[in-house]
């Protein structure tokens, strides 16, 4: 059974998810990076390069070919990945794969990213605070509907790595 893990960016998905891979012996997959050596050259340069679009496709179609693995894998999504097209519903329809949603607050991803945002093409344009606090509950509002469909949902405020993959373990065995 593959692991999905989905998310805002920021709410650690790719720290979880390194250490969830470890405990149950599945190989970790951060979508971002698959792209970026498939690509060759970091998200940033390929969102500049080559548009929002073009690696929204590109998240789809690796998405698409890692849940074609005969072995379980673990994938760390990107934060829009749920949201573009109809990934949700073949996550949904798809039984080899169980996705689990890290719920993160607003207030945690503005602390977690504000610091960060140069290396986020999405964000890394917004100086303050406030205005990243704005772009990450607007997104959440939009974001939501598509993350709330996940199989597990896990509430990482209060929450380490290693606590969060004791609760993800909880729920599925």
């Amino acid at each position: 059974m593959h692991l999905v893990l989905l998310g805002y960016m920021g709410s650690g998905k790719s720290s979880t998810g390194q250490l969830l891979a470890s405990i149950t012996n599945r190989n970790f997959q951060d979508l971002d990076n698959v792209i970026a050596t498939s690509e060759g050259m970091t998200i940033s340069e390929l969102f500049k390069r080559k548009g929002e679009i073009y690696f929204r496709n590109m998240e789809v179609e690796v998405l698409n070919d890692l849940l074609q693995h005969d072995e379980p894998i673990m994938i760390a999504t990107g934060g829009g990945t749920p949201c573009y097209g109809r990934v949700m519903d073949e996550l949904d329809k798809n039984e080899n794969a169980i996705t689990v949603y890290l719920k993160t607050s607003l207030e945690v991803l503005t602390q977690r990213l504000f610091p960060e945002r140069h290396n986020r093409p999405l964000i890394a344009h917004l100086e303050t605070e406030v205005a990243l606090k704005d772009f990450i509950r607007k997104h959440l509002f939009e974001r939501s509907f598509y993350y709330n469909q996940a199989d597990i949902v896990v509430d990482c405020d209060e929450r380490n790595p290693k606590e969060i993959v004791e609760q993800i373990l909880l729920e599925l065995f």
